[in-house]
């Protein structure tokens, strides 16, 4: 029997809440699960989380804006960490090279045939092999300052030939497009831990425990 492919929103760290998802899906061992990033950071159980995708086969990743962070700063880049970051840092810091070593391992996008798994999304009209890792983690609008929540959401535009599960832009339902899904409900924030399924195109979430991240 063939199983389905889970792909879940942004954890921060909501390790309680993934459990729960799972739970309420019926995961089973035939099943997989896709993350589309930020595994950690702002949330309270970072470690249970890096622990659940380094050691289950059926967990993979893209790896999101605060992972790869935390990436470059282990690898050596001067970068500036916010405080969450810094927090997320000190909690794993006695077991930094396999870490290090796990978040150095992860892509910017997954491909499940007919759906790509992305952070943030993807520059509309731009050839995969030509979008920036900036825009693959950081990009919500069209125009000069891809961070920004005010213009044209790029999966208003993007029409590609796979449809594209993305995250990164917190909302309390998820976000859609012709072609694209996104799965960010806000679990870190007080919200929902949401997830697609693939093989059945439905959506399972779970509600937050409480609020993990004030801002």
């Amino acid at each position: 029997m063939n199983g389905r492919t889970i792909v879940v929103g942004d954890i921060h760290g909501c390790y309680d809440e993934l459990i729960a998802l799972l739970e309420k899906a019926k995961f089973g061992r035939n099943d997989r699960v896709v993350s589309v990033g930020d595994l950690i950071t702002k949330g309270p159980k970072n470690r249970e989380v890096l622990e659940l995708f380094m050691k289950d086969e059926r967990f993979s990743t893209v790896i999101g804006n605060h992972d790869l962070q935390l990436r470059r700063r282990w690898s050596g880049e001067d970068v500036e960490l916010k405080p969450a970051q810094k927090e997320a840092k000190k909690e794993l810091k006695a077991d930094k090279v396999a870490y290090t070593t796990f978040l150095n391992r992860l892509p910017f996008t997954i491909d499940l045939g007919t759906h790509l798994v992305v952070h943030a999304g993807l520059r509309p009209n731009v050839e995969l092999y030509s979008q920036t890792s900036e825009d693959m983690t950081l990009i919500r609008t069209l125009g000069a300052h891809r961070e920004s929540e005010e213009g044209t959401p790029w999966y208003h535009v993007y029409h590609g030939d796979k449809t594209v599960l993305f995250g990164h832009w917190p909302a309390p339902e998820p976000r859609r497009g012709k072609k694209a899904i996104g799965l960010d409900t806000g679990c870190v924030y007080g919200y929902n831990l949401t997830s697609y399924i693939i093989e059945t195109d439905e959506f399972v979430s779970v509600k937050a425990s409480r609020p993990y991240d004030p801002s």
